[in-house]
Parts: structure tokens; sequence; C-alpha cells
């Protein structure tokens, strides 16, 4: 198939087939006389495979490293669950700070009357002062 259908096919754009190209992610594909490039479902699967790696939180280093254990035959499991794991330890941080960063909103968002002059607005003020008090 032609890069066209290979975007339509996968879901992403032909720019974003040649950049997963260019940086390794997919193998250079053979070429029609002409001088286009033909694609087969591998390359589907493979495109599949990157973004659904990166759905999931994965960096696109981590997504090629996990394809590099998906092609190594002497891989096991192990690698891939330690990878996994770091992953989630690095989920449940951005979440535990996500939440901090939401209670801090809502206090501030409460504070706030919604009215008067800006110089008395607790959300701006915590902005400028970044939470110390200032008397």
């Amino acid at each position: 198939m032609k890069i066209g259908e290979l975007a339509e096919k996968t879901g992403v754009s032909i720019d974003t087939i040649r950049f997963y190209e260019r940086r390794g992610l997919i193998p250079a594909p053979s070429r029609r006389e002409s001088g286009y490039r033909i694609y087969s479902v591998e390359y589907a699967d493979r495109i599949r495979f990157i973004k659904r790696g990166q759905e999931l939180g994965f960096t696109l280093k981590e997504v090629d490293e996990l394809l590099s254990l998906r092609m190594d035959e002497a891989a096991d499991c192990a690698e891939v669950q330690r990878q996994a794991a770091t992953k989630l330890k690095d989920v449940e941080e951005k979440i535990r700070d996500l939440e901090r960063v939401r209670g801090v909103l809502r206090e501030l968002a409460s504070a706030c009357r919604g009215t008067g002059p800006l110089s008395d607005c607790p959300i701006l003020d915590a902005l400028e002062h970044g939470g110390e008090d200032h008397e």
C-alpha cells in the first residue's frame, strides 16, 4: 500500500509516518520503480503498536525499546513488565500531582468572589506570591 493508504488505515498523518521512519521506529520501505514507497500490513501493525504505546504514556524512546524487545527472541516478559511498572509509577505520580493542583485550584476558585478590583483577586495574588503570606 502507498503511504496515504497507510496513513488512513492507521489514523496517523503522512508526516507522522515519515517521522517514525526518520526516528527508526519503522524501517525504510521498499520503493517501486516510480519511487513510491510501498508499505506492507506489518507497517500498519507496527504503527498501531507505536500509537497504543504513546496512548499508554510511553515516550517514543520507550516505545522503541519495547519494539526492540518485541523483536528480540531472547528477551522475556520480565523486562517488559519492568518497563510497564516504571511507567505505572510515573503515571501514579502525575495523578498525585494533578490531584494536588486540582485541590489548590478549587481552593483558589472558591476564595474568589468573582467581583471587585483585580488588586483584591486571591487567584492573581496566589500566582504572584506563590502561596506566600504577604501582609
